[in-house]
């Protein structure tokens, strides 16, 4: 990643969503990064010692099996964060998180971020209502891996990824695309094929464009809008 001293904050929403008094306490303290896709931003286990805001880059965040494989449990944009409940209560990452699509990262010290959690009730209230947000994603999640057929589970996945970036251009491989969901990689090419029969998308050498929106919202799960409506309201 590379480093900017770039400190405007509106990108992210959930830092846009604090009061001006805490806003105020850390924009000193702000550090931009341009993220590449692919580089890792926390390895499971690991101790952390910042937050991490999307400004422009989308997060994936992974849970590792002993065979080392791995699912992604949730992804982050410009409403949230990675490590914030790390900062509230403990410095250790129990998931894995990676730059899934690249773009602008904040970072920010644990301390500051602490500090202002334990100061400013509005603060407080903000980050914990983002952090059950995500644990209802997450949780969402799995239940959706244990229930719902592979086509169901990448509908919900890209409109996810669609919701979050804006873009109807997505650069992701069958291969990606089955580590992502725990799927396996001849589940996923029937899944992208019976999608582009169908008209949702068009997919060629490990780029998938979106076509068809509502189409691909009806061929998910009940698990897109139920994330949906249960995103933070920021």
């Amino acid at each position: 990643m590379t480093k900017s001293r770039d400190l405007l904050t509106s990108g992210n929403r959930l830092l846009s969503s604090l009061d001006a008094l805490s806003r105020e306490r850390i924009e000193p303290h702000i550090e931009r990064l341009e993220a590449k896709a692919g580089h890792v931003v926390c390895w499971a286990g690991d101790r952390a010692d910042h937050v991490y805001f999307p400004d422009g880059a989308i997060l994936s965040v992974r849970t590792i099996l002993a065979d080392g494989s791995s699912i992604e449990t949730a992804n982050i944009g410009r409403e949230g964060a990675f490590c914030l409940f790390e900062a509230m209560y403990t410095h250790s990452c129990f998931s894995e998180c990676l730059v899934l699509m690249p773009g602008g990262l904040l970072r920010l010290p644990f301390n500051v971020l602490r500090f202002v959690f334990e100061h400013n009730a509005q603060a407080r209230s903000l980050f914990i209502n983002y952090t059950e947000a995500l644990r209802n994603q997450i949780q969402q999640a799995v239940a959706c891996y244990a229930s719902h057929t592979v086509q169901a589970r990448l509908s919900r996945w890209l409109l996810g990824i669609h919701d979050r970036t804006g873009h109807q251009d997505l650069p992701f491989t069958h291969e990606f695309l089955a580590h992502l969901l725990g799927a396996n990689r001849k589940s996923v090419t029937l899944a992208l094929q019976a999608m582009q029969m169908a008209g949702l998308i068009s997919y060629h050498r490990g780029r998938i464009q979106i076509l068809d929106c509502s189409g691909i919202e009806k061929s998910a799960c009940e698990c897109y809008s139920v994330m949906k409506n249960a995103s933070p309201p920021w």
